[in-house]
């Protein structure tokens, strides 16, 4: 009687162990969704930009600008990047459009962003 004991208290331990081993190893391996940050632009867009438009025709084509600093009223700078998982962007753009006055007097789009994002 005493080992039937035993067996059933050893089992009902291997199984706890198992599934606690289980439930750590399963914690690892989390899911990370896919992370899709700022404006995204595409080149067929971007090609309409032109010198010379207003505020308003750049804020039509392409959205309210990512970083709108109070600082520089003269610029507005549309970031995107987009990074699926934990690994690094796969996707990076950062144009950056200046005014005088209220038109476009410079557009700038081939910028680097970090490379570590």
């Amino acid at each position: 009687m005493l080992s039937v004991l035993a067996t059933d208290s050893m089992k009902k331990n291997l199984s706890l162990t198992v599934f606690l081993t289980t439930l750590l190893l399963a914690g690892g391996c989390v899911y990370q969704a896919a992370l899709s940050q700022g404006n995204l632009l595409d080149q067929e867009v971007i090609d309409q930009v032109e010198v010379g438009m207003t505020r308003g025709q750049i804020r039509f084509l392409l959205g309210t600008p990512m970083i709108d600093d109070p600082f520089h009223n003269n610029r507005w700078d549309y970031i995107y990047y987009l990074r699926i998982g934990r690994d690094k962007a796969i996707f990076k753009r950062w144009i950056s459009i200046y005014f005088e006055g209220e038109n476009v007097s410079e557009i700038i789009t081939e910028q680097e962003l970090r490379p570590d994002l």
